[in-house]
C-alpha cells in the first residue's frame, strides 16, 4: 500500500513507483528507476528507446579517451581525460500494433507504472495504450541485471491485445553508438563520445546475435550479445540480421483477444584491454548459455535469494516518516547496486546511473560509500580497495611528476590517472590518498582481513605515508607542516595546513608506522626502514594543527579566520552554486565554505577535538556553509546531531536521502548522487546512531529527533551481525549472528549478545540553534505520508 504521493513518485516502503506518464520527467526518472550490479549498468529508459531523456548503458571502467583543454599548459597538467561510454544498448524492444509503433507521445496511455522493487532487484512497467487509432494492448515489462551472473541481464517483454485479435510485431535490438544530444561545454569530450565504438565483429543465427566493438583512442574492447525466448500460442514469424551497430531480431505474430505474447530477452556484456575478439566472444556467449540455462524464473529467485541475505544485513528502519523511509532504502539499493560486483572497478560518483562527473570516481568512494559497505557488504569495500591498489603503479608515476615520494592518488579518474584539467581542485586536493588510507584502516578493523592487509592494505599505507612525509616539511618550531593543498572545501583552494588533511594525514603516517612495528616481514618487503617508519610517526606526532584562542574555533585552514567575510546578504538565491557566479579567486579569499571541510573532520577524526570545541567548530561553519556540493547535507546531519541539534539533524538527513527523488540541485538526469545516498545512512547510522569507529572500535551515541518514532539499523563487524534500534527512551542492541562484540553506549563499555541490552540516552543541552547564511538553511523537514 501506498501512502501518499510526490511529484509523481508515490511513497511506500520497498519500492519506488512513478504512476502516470511525465515525458518531461523522463531524464529525471531515467538515473532512478536504473537497475546496476557495479559491472553492467542500465538507465531506466522504457524498452520502446523513445521517447527519451537520456539513453545509458554503462560497463564499469570502459571509457574513451580524450585531450584535455587548457588555455595555458604547465608542467604536471594531465594531459589526457577519460569519458565513461554508452555502449551497446541491448534495452530496445520496439512494438508495432497493426503496423503503428507504440510511443507514449501518441495515443493514450490509460495505464502506466514503473515501479523499481527494492526486494526484488527488478524494474517493472504496466502500460495500457491506445494506439491513435483505437487498438488496445497491455504492455507488461520486467528488467533486472543479475547480481548473481555478473554478465547477465534479462528482461520480460508481454503484450496482450484487450479488445480484439492482432498482429503485433516486435523488433529487439543491439544497438551500437546510439546518437546522444552531449550537455559537455568540451568539444574535444563531445567529440570522443561521437561515435566511439569501432565495429570488429557481428553475427546472427536464429533469435541469438553477438557484436564486438573497440574504442577508437583507449583502445579498450567489449562484446554484447542477445538470446531470446519466444513464448506464443502458435504462427509465430521471425527473422535476425547483424549489421556493424545493429543486431535486430524481428518477431511476427497474430495474437487473439486473451492470448499473449511474452519474450524473454537475455543480455550479455563483457569487454577487456587485452582479450581478442574471439575470447570476448566467447565470454558474452558463455555468459548467455549460463543465463538460458537458469532461464528468467531462476534468474529472480537468485536475485530475490541475494536481496534477502543484503536486507537482513543492511537495513534501516525509520517509523514515523515514510517518506524518508523509502528514500534511505533507495539510498542503501542503489549503493548496493553500485558496488555488489564491481570487483576491482572504480566506484564511480554516479555509479552506473549516468554520464556525470564523466564516469570518473572520486575521493566520495573512500570517505563516503566505502563506510557502508565495509559495514553491510565487505567483500565490495575490499574489491573497491583492490581497485585503488590495481593503480598504484599510476598514482607513484603521478607523484615522482609532481616531485613526490610514495603514491599521490587522482582526483577523479576511471584507470588511475589523474583526469582534473584544474588542478587547485585536482592535483593539490591531496587529501584523496589519505582518504584511501583511511578507507584502508576501517576495512581492516572491521574485517581482520590479513590477507588484504599483507596483498593490498599494507603498500597502500606505506606508499600514501611516503607521500605525506615528502610532501609536507618541519618548520623552525619543529612541527609538521603540510602547505599548499585543497582539503575538503573547493572554495578554500591551494591553503597551507587544512585541518581535514593534516588530521587524516597523521592518521595515515600513525597507522602506517604502527604496522611496520607489527609486522616486522610487510616492512622489510616493501623496503621500509626504522628510520623511515620513525619519521612518520615523528611527522604524526609534530602534526600543526591550526587553533584560534581568540574565537575559540579551528580555522579550516591556516590564515582563514583572517579572509574578509562573503556578503551572504547581497547574495541572491539565484546566485548559487555561487562557482557558477562568481570568480575563483574571489572565493578562494573569502570565508565561504562550498561543503563541509573542518566539520568532516569533526565526523571522521572525532577524536581529536574535545564536545565543547565540537560544538563551538560547529556552529562557527554553519553560518558560512552554502551546500553547493552534495556531498554536504549528510556530514552536516551527522554532527548536527552529535552536538544535539537533532531538529536541524534531522533536516539535513532529509536533504542528504532525498537528494535525488526531489532533484534538489537539478542535475539528476546525468545520474545519482552516490555520495549523498551514502549520506542517508551517514546521517542515520553515524548521526542519529551516533556510530563512531576511532582506532577500530565501535562506540555508539544514539539520539532521537523528535519527528521520529523509532530508528532501527543492522551492521556488520568482524564476521558478526548485530541489530541497534531507538526510540525516545532508550536504546536496545542485540546480535543477530555471529560471536558478541564489546562496543560503548554514550561512552559506557557493555558486551551486545543474542539477548538484548537495553541502555538510556543521557539528555543533552545544546545551547542555541546556529544559523545558516541567509537563505542557505536546509528545508525545514514534514514528515509526509505519516
Amino acid at each position: 500500500m501506498t501512502d501518499s504521493y510526490f511529484r509523481g513518485y508515490e511513497v511506500a516502503p520497498w519500492e519506488l513507483r512513478w504512476h502516470g506518464m511525465d515525458v518531461d520527467a523522463l531524464q529525471r526518472t531515467e538515473s532512478a528507476f536504473a537497475v546496476s550490479n557495479g559491472h553492467i549498468g542500465l538507465r531506466g529508459t522504457l524498452e520502446e528507446a523513445e521517447p527519451r531523456g537520456l539513453p545509458g548503458t554503462y560497463l564499469n571502467g570502459f571509457y574513451e579517451q580524450h585531450d584535455l583543454p587548457y588555455a595555458e599548459t604547465g608542467y604536471g597538467y594531465p594531459e589526457e581525460g577519460q569519458t565513461v561510454v554508452n555502449v551497446t544498448d541491448g534495452k530496445i524492444i520496439r512494438l508495432l500494433v497493426e503496423d503503428e509503433p507504440l510511443d507514449m507521445r501518441y495515443g493514450q496511455a490509460t495505464e502506466h507504472d514503473r515501479v523499481l522493487d527494492f526486494r526484488k532487484g527488478t524494474l517493472a512497467r504496466n502500460t495500457v495504450w491506445s494506439s491513435p487509432t483505437g487498438r488496445r494492448v497491455r504492455v507488461k515489462t520486467e528488467r533486472l541485471v543479475s547480481f548473481t551472473q555478473r554478465a547477465v541481464a534479462a528482461i520480460r517483454y508481454e503484450v496482450e491485445p484487450l479488445d480484439d485479435e492482432l498482429q503485433l510485431v516486435v523488433q529487439s535490438d543491439l544497438l551500437a553508438n546510439e546518437p546522444i544530444e552531449s550537455d559537455t561545454r568540451d568539444p574535444r569530450v563531445a567529440a570522443a563520445l561521437e561515435s566511439p565504438l569501432v565495429a570488429e565483429f557481428h553475427q546472427s543465427e536464429a533469435y541469438h546475435a553477438v557484436l564486438v566493438h573497440q574504442t577508437r583512442k583507449s583502445g579498450l574492447r567489449m562484446a554484447a550479445a542477445m538470446d531470446h525466448k519466444i513464448d506464443v500460442t502458435d504462427g509465430v514469424r521471425t527473422h535476425i540480421q547483424a549489421e556493424e551497430d545493429l543486431a535486430r531480431l524481428t518477431i511476427a505474430v497474430d495474437v487473439p483477444k486473451g492470448g499473449r505474447l511474452r519474450i524473454t530477452k537475455f543480455l550479455a556484456y563483457g569487454w577487456s584491454a587485452q582479450r581478442s575478439v574471439p575470447a570476448v566472444r566467447a565470454q558474452v556467449d558463455a555468459a548467455l548459455a549460463g543465463a538460458r540455462q537458469t532461464g528468467w524464473k531462476g534468474l529472480l529467485a537468485e536475485q530475490k535469494e541475494f536481496l534477502d541475505d543484503f536486507w537482513e544485513t543492511s537495513d534501516i528502519e525509520i517509523d514515523g516518516d515514510p517518506e524518508l523511509q523509502q528514500a534511505v532504502r533507495f539510498a542503501l539499493f542503489h549503493l548496493l547496486q553500485a558496488g555488489a560486483r564491481g570487483e576491482t572497478r572504480a566506484l564511480a560518483g554516479k555509479g552506473l546511473t549516468g554520464p556525470g562527473y564523466d564516469g570518473h570516481a572520486f575521493w566520495d568512494t573512500e570517505t563516503f560509500v566505502l563506510p557502508v559497505l565495509t559495514y553491510s557488504m565487505p567483500d565490495a569495500a575490499r574489491d573497491a580497495l583492490r581497485w585503488r591498489h590495481s593503480t598504484l603503479d599510476k598514482a607513484r608515476e603521478r607523484a615522482a611528476q609532481l616531485g613526490l615520494r610514495g603514491a599521490a592518488f587522482p582526483w577523479r579518474s576511471i584507470n588511475g590517472a589523474e583526469c582534473s584539467a584544474y588542478w587547485p581542485a585536482g592535483t593539490a586536493a591531496f587529501h584523496v590518498s589519505a582518504d584511501i588510507s583511511d578507507a584502508v584502516v576501517r576495512y581492516l578493523n572491521a574485517t581482520g582481513d590479513s590477507e588484504f592487509l599483507r596483498t593490498c592494505g599494507a603498500e597502500l599505507l606505506l606508499e600514501t605515508a611516503r607521500m605525506w612525509l615528502s610532501l609536507g616539511h618541519f618548520d623552525r618550531q619543529g612541527r609538521f607542516r603540510i602547505d599548499g593543498v585543497t582539503g575538503p572545501d573547493e572554495y578554500s583552494a591551494v591553503a597551507d595546513n587544512n585541518v581535514y588533511t593534516n588530521l587524516m594525514a597523521r592518521r595515515n603516517l600513525f597507522y602506517a608506522a604502527e604496522i611496520c612495528g607489527q609486522h616486522e616481514d610487510i616492512a622489510t618487503a616493501f623496503d621500509v626502514r626504522a628510520d623511515e617508519a620513525e619519521l612518520w610517526r615523528k611527522a604524526a606526532d609534530a602534526m600543526l594543527l591550526p587553533y584560534d584562542e581568540d574565537l575559540g574555533v579551528h580555522p579550516q585552514s591556516e590564515g582563514f579566520l583572517e579572509h574578509d567575510e562573503w556578503n551572504f546578504e547581497a547574495t541572491g538565491q539565484e546566485f548559487y552554486p555561487l562557482l557558477l557566479h562568481f570568480p575563483y579567486f574571489d572565493l578562494y579569499r573569502k570565508q565561504v565554505v562550498k561543503q563541509a571541510d573542518l566539520v568532516l573532520a569533526l565526523h571522521l577524526c572525532g577524536d581529536s577535538f574535545t564536545p565543547e570545541e565540537k560544538a563551538r567548530d560547529f556552529a562557527y561553519y554553519e553560518a558560512r556553509t552554502v551546500r553547493d556540493s552534495s556531498l554536504s547535507a549528510g556530514t552536516q546531519a551527522v554532527v548536527a546531531a552529535e552536538v544535539g541539534h537533532l531538529e536541524l539533524a534531522y533536516d539535513y538527513l532529509a536533504e542528504a536521502a532525498l537528494t535525488d527523488l526531489h532533484d534538489v540541485h537539478n542535475n539528476v538526469r546525468n545520474g545519482l548522487h552516490l555520495a549523498s545516498l551514502a549520506g542517508a545512512w551517514q546521517g542515520t547510522v553515524a548521526g542519529f546512531g551516533g556510530l563512531r569507529d576511532h582506532g577500530g572500535r565501535l562506540t555508539f551515541a544514539p539520539r532521537l529527533p523528535p519527528q521520529l518514532r523509532r530508528i532501527a539499523f543492522r551492521l556488520t563487524f568482524r564476521g558478526t551481525r548485530f541489530q541497534v534500534e531507538i526510540d525516545g527512551e532508550g536504546a536496545t542492541y542485540h546480535v543477530i549472528a555471529g560471536e558478541p562484540l564489546e562496543l560503548a553506549h554514550h561512552g559506557e563499555t557493555f558486551t551486545v549478545t543474542a539477548e538484548s541490552v537495553r541502555l538510556p540516552i543521557p539528555a543533552i543541552d545544546p545551547g542555541p540553534a546556529p544559523a545558516q547564511p541567509p537563505g542557505r538553511a536546509p528545508a525545514r523537514r514534514r514528515p509526509k505520508g505519516a
